[in-house]
């Protein structure tokens, strides 16, 4: 309760993190316990499917170096999250889910490098031979955070450009 108070958007951010991590580790498990590697199920047509792989790239699959260091990089990520978290003023609680969530991702994904050296990727979008990258829940939840991040500062520069116009204006 002590850590609520001090710190406020911060602490309550931590559950999403939390949710979001439970869902992303249950899903990897669930996919890999019914499904067969690189096996493919229609969920709605051709459009969305679950076609369960292994990436052992970065996000979309880009391979920028080896294990070692993709798992240095989301260490690094993680820090770097959790610090911006922790520094968020009281009443930020937009950034702070934003923040959480990807914290969450990003902590889901390297649990699978931890574990099996590889990320556990199953979500596969398209059209005809048009195929997305396929891709999992802690991959949304770093996107959808991200995206979030960005409006809510996006919205904020906007209104503090705002802000300054009518400052000017009343001088």
């Amino acid at each position: 309760m002590f850590a609520l108070l001090i710190f406020g958007d911060s602490v309550r951010a931590l559950w999403i993190t939390a949710v979001a991590l439970v869902l992303d580790q249950l899903s990897k498990w669930w996919v890999m316990e019914s499904m067969h590697l690189y096996e493919s199920v229609s969920v709605i047509g051709h459009f969305f499917r679950f076609t369960y792989i292994h990436n052992p790239g970065a996000v979309f699959g880009l391979r920028l170096g080896g294990a070692y260091f993709h798992l240095a990089l989301a260490v690094v990520a993680l820090v770097f999250v959790c610090v911006l978290l922790w520094r968020l003023p009281p009443g930020s609680l937009w950034p702070a889910v934003g923040l959480a969530l990807v914290l969450g991702g990003a902590i889901g994904n390297m649990i699978d490098r931890l574990r099996f050296g590889v990320v556990i990727d199953f979500l596969d979008f398209g059209v005809g031979d048009t195929r997305w990258w396929i891709f999992n829940l802690a991959d949304s939840w770093v996107s959808v955070g991200t995206v979030l991040l960005l409006f809510t500062y996006g919205l904020q520069s906007s209104d503090e450009a705002d802000d300054d116009a009518i400052q000017d204006t009343s001088k």
